[in-house]
Protein backbone atom coordinates (compact mmCIF):
# COMPACT_ATOMS: atom_id res chain seq x y z
CA UNK A 1 0.00 0.00 0.00
CA UNK A 2 3.12 2.68 0.89
CA UNK A 3 4.60 1.64 -2.63
CA UNK A 4 1.31 2.10 -4.26
CA UNK A 5 0.92 5.91 -2.39
CA UNK A 6 4.53 6.88 -3.47
CA UNK A 7 3.66 5.79 -6.92
CA UNK A 8 0.57 7.76 -6.99
CA UNK A 9 2.55 11.04 -5.42
CA UNK A 10 5.28 10.81 -8.03
CA UNK A 11 2.42 10.51 -10.92
CA UNK A 12 0.77 13.18 -9.78
CA UNK A 13 3.44 15.61 -9.18
CA UNK A 14 4.83 14.67 -12.92
CA UNK A 15 1.34 16.01 -13.95
CA UNK A 16 1.43 19.26 -12.43
CA UNK A 17 5.01 19.86 -13.16
CA UNK A 18 3.82 19.11 -16.83
CA UNK A 19 0.84 21.10 -16.61
CA UNK A 20 2.12 24.15 -15.25
CA UNK A 21 4.73 23.85 -18.18
CA UNK A 22 2.04 23.36 -20.99
CA UNK A 23 0.61 27.62 -20.70
CA UNK A 24 2.57 30.54 -20.24
CA UNK A 25 1.50 34.53 -19.71
CA UNK A 26 3.36 37.40 -21.29
CA UNK A 27 2.86 40.80 -20.85
CA UNK A 28 1.75 43.56 -23.64
CA UNK A 29 1.50 47.39 -23.73
CA UNK A 30 -1.82 48.49 -23.42
CA UNK A 31 -2.58 50.45 -26.86
CA UNK A 32 -2.78 53.26 -24.73
CA UNK A 33 0.55 52.78 -23.37
CA UNK A 34 1.86 52.46 -27.19
CA UNK A 35 0.31 55.48 -27.94
CA UNK A 36 1.78 57.61 -25.38
CA UNK A 37 5.51 55.79 -26.82
CA UNK A 38 4.31 56.87 -30.82
CA UNK A 39 3.20 60.23 -29.58
CA UNK A 40 6.20 61.09 -27.54
CA UNK A 41 8.92 59.68 -30.39
CA UNK A 42 6.93 62.08 -32.79
CA UNK A 43 7.29 64.90 -30.69
CA UNK A 44 11.46 64.58 -30.10
CA UNK A 45 11.39 64.73 -33.78
CA UNK A 46 9.63 67.65 -34.41
CA UNK A 47 11.36 69.14 -31.76
CA UNK A 48 14.44 68.79 -34.05
CA UNK A 49 12.38 69.94 -36.98
CA UNK A 50 12.29 66.00 -38.25
CA UNK A 51 9.10 64.75 -39.89
CA UNK A 52 8.42 60.94 -39.39
CA UNK A 53 6.55 58.10 -39.18
CA UNK A 54 6.53 56.13 -35.97
CA UNK A 55 5.09 52.67 -35.43
CA UNK A 56 4.89 50.76 -32.07
CA UNK A 57 4.00 46.73 -32.41
CA UNK A 58 3.58 44.17 -30.23
CA UNK A 59 6.27 41.29 -29.06
CA UNK A 60 4.54 39.57 -32.28
CA UNK A 61 5.59 42.39 -34.72
CA UNK A 62 1.56 43.26 -34.85
CA UNK A 63 1.07 47.04 -35.51
CA UNK A 64 -0.33 48.71 -32.37
CA UNK A 65 0.20 52.35 -33.71
CA UNK A 66 1.20 53.96 -36.42
CA UNK A 67 1.48 57.80 -36.72
CA UNK A 68 2.57 59.88 -39.12
CA UNK A 69 3.43 63.64 -39.32
CA UNK A 70 1.65 66.05 -41.66
CA UNK A 71 4.65 66.19 -43.89
CA UNK A 72 6.53 63.06 -43.31
CA UNK A 73 7.60 60.86 -46.73
CA UNK A 74 5.01 58.10 -47.39
CA UNK A 75 7.38 55.89 -47.42
CA UNK A 76 7.89 56.77 -43.87
CA UNK A 77 5.22 54.60 -42.55
CA UNK A 78 6.11 51.21 -44.45
CA UNK A 79 9.68 51.85 -43.16
CA UNK A 80 8.63 52.37 -39.82
CA UNK A 81 6.59 49.15 -39.18
CA UNK A 82 9.42 47.21 -41.26
CA UNK A 83 11.88 48.46 -38.77
CA UNK A 84 9.93 47.75 -35.73
CA UNK A 85 8.76 44.23 -36.80
CA UNK A 86 12.14 43.74 -37.55
CA UNK A 87 13.34 44.82 -33.77
CA UNK A 88 10.76 42.78 -32.37
CA UNK A 89 11.40 39.63 -34.59
CA UNK A 90 15.00 39.23 -33.45
CA UNK A 91 14.69 41.11 -30.31
CA UNK A 92 17.48 43.56 -31.07
CA UNK A 93 17.97 47.24 -32.41
CA UNK A 94 17.53 47.69 -35.91
CA UNK A 95 21.20 49.83 -35.95
CA UNK A 96 23.04 46.48 -34.52
CA UNK A 97 21.24 44.46 -36.85
CA UNK A 98 22.62 46.87 -39.69
CA UNK A 99 25.95 45.60 -39.06
CA UNK A 100 25.69 42.07 -38.41
CA UNK A 101 23.86 41.67 -41.61
CA UNK A 102 26.38 43.20 -43.39
CA UNK A 103 27.25 41.49 -47.06
CA UNK A 104 30.37 38.84 -46.63
CA UNK A 105 28.84 38.78 -42.34
CA UNK A 106 27.49 35.62 -41.42
CA UNK A 107 23.96 36.54 -40.79
CA UNK A 108 24.04 38.81 -44.49
CA UNK A 109 20.90 36.34 -45.54
CA UNK A 110 18.63 37.84 -43.55
CA UNK A 111 18.44 41.09 -45.57
CA UNK A 112 16.76 38.89 -47.83
CA UNK A 113 13.87 38.00 -45.87
CA UNK A 114 10.40 40.44 -46.71
CA UNK A 115 10.03 42.90 -43.56
CA UNK A 116 13.59 42.93 -42.46
CA UNK A 117 14.86 46.65 -42.38
CA UNK A 118 18.06 46.97 -41.94
CA UNK A 119 18.36 50.45 -40.70
CA UNK A 120 18.81 51.91 -37.55
CA UNK A 121 15.72 53.47 -35.97
CA UNK A 122 13.91 50.45 -34.32
CA UNK A 123 13.84 49.65 -30.20
CA UNK A 124 13.11 46.73 -28.85
CA UNK A 125 10.73 47.73 -25.83
CA UNK A 126 11.88 45.55 -22.74
CA UNK A 127 10.89 45.71 -18.95
CA UNK A 128 11.99 43.44 -16.07
CA UNK A 129 14.12 41.19 -18.64
CA UNK A 130 10.67 40.77 -20.58
CA UNK A 131 10.00 41.73 -24.74
CA UNK A 132 6.84 44.09 -25.24
CA UNK A 133 7.01 44.97 -28.22
CA UNK A 134 8.97 47.33 -30.27
CA UNK A 135 9.14 51.23 -31.54
CA UNK A 136 10.67 52.13 -34.56
CA UNK A 137 10.64 55.79 -36.74
CA UNK A 138 11.47 56.62 -40.03
CA UNK A 139 12.33 60.27 -41.68
CA UNK A 140 14.77 61.70 -39.66
CA UNK A 141 18.23 62.04 -41.24
CA UNK A 142 19.51 59.21 -40.76
CA UNK A 143 18.94 55.73 -38.60
CA UNK A 144 21.07 57.98 -35.26
CA UNK A 145 18.20 60.17 -35.70
CA UNK A 146 15.52 58.22 -35.84
CA UNK A 147 16.68 55.94 -33.05
CA UNK A 148 17.21 58.61 -31.01
CA UNK A 149 13.52 59.76 -31.14
CA UNK A 150 12.46 55.68 -31.11
CA UNK A 151 14.04 56.57 -27.29
CA UNK A 152 12.46 59.85 -26.26
CA UNK A 153 9.42 57.14 -27.06
CA UNK A 154 10.62 54.46 -24.74
CA UNK A 155 11.20 56.97 -21.69
CA UNK A 156 8.37 58.76 -21.88
CA UNK A 157 6.74 54.93 -20.86
CA UNK A 158 9.48 53.99 -18.74
CA UNK A 159 7.86 54.38 -15.41
CA UNK A 160 4.33 52.96 -16.82
CA UNK A 161 6.50 49.50 -18.24
CA UNK A 162 8.57 48.83 -14.89
CA UNK A 163 7.30 46.14 -13.06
Amino acid sequence: MHKSLVVACTVLAAAAAHAQGATFQTASLTPETAWVAARAAMESCRGQGYQVGVAVVDRSGLVQVLLRDRFAGAHTLEVASNKAWTAASFRSATSALAIETQPGRPMSGLRSLPRFMAAGGGLLIEAAGASLGAIAVSGAPGGDADESCARAGIKAIADAIEF
